[in-house]
């Protein structure tokens, strides 16, 4: 069964900004909370390309406390830059599929969709929710800070 999470945001930057900011795999671990990013696959952009995640209090250590974590590997499967990327979880725990949607609205600003369809029960879900959605609007908003243009 599937279910889904979705959390859209105003960034403070234009499209093209956002994207580079967003498909930046390893960037990615600046603004992901408690998340090392990589990219697995000898193509770094693009349908195909393979991601890990590592998400942990210790994923700066990380394989070292792996067992404190999850690890999140997916690949993408649809590339449209700078507009939308989605992506299909391939781990062991993490089953489903993910999408970033950039809308611009203006040169200072452009909607940020993320939205996450997780195959898992019911009871899982109501589980794993809240951790998911607070850890998610945290990272957002650290993306967010980031590209606000400097003063």
């Amino acid at each position: 069964m599937s279910h889904s999470i979705r959390i859209s945001l105003t960034l403070p930057c234009n499209q093209e900004r956002a994207w580079q900011a967003i498909a930046d795999w390893e960037g990615q671990g600046n603004w992901m909370l408690q998340s090392k990013v990589w990219v697995t696959s000898q193509i770094r952009e693009g349908v195909g390309t393979s991601i890990a995640a590592f998400t942990g209090p210790f994923y700066k250590r990380y394989p070292k406390f792996a067992a404190l974590g999850l690890l999140d590997t997916m690949v993408v499967t649809n590339w449209q830059p700078p507009i939308r990327c989605d992506v299909l979880h391939t781990g062991k725990v993490l089953k489903g599929t993910g999408t970033f949607e950039l809308i611009e609205i203006s040169n200072n600003a452009t909607r940020f969709n993320w939205s996450e369809d997780i195959e898992c029960s019911r009871l899982q879900f109501l589980a794993i929710y809240p951790f998911l959605w607070i850890g998610v609007r945290i990272s957002l908003a650290r993306l967010s800070t980031s590209l606000r243009p400097p003063e």
